[in-house]
């Protein structure tokens, strides 16, 4: 049975990593819910923890501190795992202001955020892996522990797209606008997309590229992958995954219920 993760490394474990390996390995069989991992800086505690999960072939979340010690790891991650889906998930405020009130002089301070538009795409490459793949890797600060809205409804929001399958140039439009992409006449930026006729350009909020879809005779005629700056063809797809620009999202439903 293949594998879920493929550990890529020029090193095995050597010194006390292998009884380390045995002994967390062991605790995860047995259920044991915390385990602790020593070691001084420069041990190999990521190798270490690299080869446990090679060994146990389940999503996996790596929860560190802070932004920069995440950084490190994903890196690092990314390195050791290359064919799996690595991802990096932390909170994408570079400022953020609360508001709040100064009874003293009588002021009221608005909130103010400014938002790192390179790290909400990295968040959305996350959730996106995590709802198509088993193979995945998320490095995270504790910004994951916050609500980030329900699963289900994000997932029941995506639009999936066959070749050849029937489906009008209204239909798409409709479809695209009612899980919040916007539709432009200019550059198409990420969770947008922009309608020339019958081809549609759609730029996912998870990629550096867009989709490119040709509804010539009422149906999917066309589907490929769009390189963002050279606008050439990176491949062409039978079927794609459309997720939502936003996560918070809520279907009819839940709507209707509010």
């Amino acid at each position: 049975m293949k594998k879920l993760f493929n550990l890529k490394s020029d090193f095995q474990p050597a010194g006390d990593q292998p009884t380390a390996i045995k002994a967390l390995e062991k605790g995860l069989a047995s259920g044991v819910r915390y385990q602790t991992l020593l070691g001084v800086t420069g041990s190999g505690k990521t190798f270490t923890v690299a080869n446990i999960i090679a060994s146990q072939d389940k999503p996996v979340l790596v929860l560190a501190p802070n932004k920069a010690l995440a950084a490190q790891l994903y890196r690092e991650y990314k390195n050791y795992f290359p064919e799996n889906a690595v991802h990096y998930f932390v909170s994408y405020y570079d400022y953020y202001q609360p508001e709040a009130y100064l009874p003293i002089t009588d002021t009221y301070i608005d909130k103010e955020a400014m938002i790192n538009k390179e790290i909400d795409r990295l968040r959305h490459a996350a959730t996106t892996a995590l709802m198509t793949r088993r193979d995945v890797i998320i490095v995270a600060s504790v910004s994951c522990i916050y609500n980030l809205g329900l699963p289900d409804s994000y997932l029941s929001s995506s639009l999936v797209l066959e070749k050849e399958k029937p489906l009008t140039r209204n239909d798409l439009i409709k479809q695209l606008i009612k899980i919040q992409f916007k539709r432009t006449s200019a550059n198409v930026e990420r969770g947008e997309f922009r309608v020339r006729g019958d081809i549609f350009e759609i730029r996912p909020m998870s990629e550096n590229i867009f989709y490119r879809l040709d509804l010539s005779g009422q149906k999917i005629s066309d589907l490929a992958i769009v390189d963002n700056t050279t606008k050439n063809i990176l491949e062409d797809l039978k079927e794609i995954i459309i997720f939502p620009p936003k996560h918070f999202i809520s279907n009819q439903p839940q709507t209707e219920a509010a």
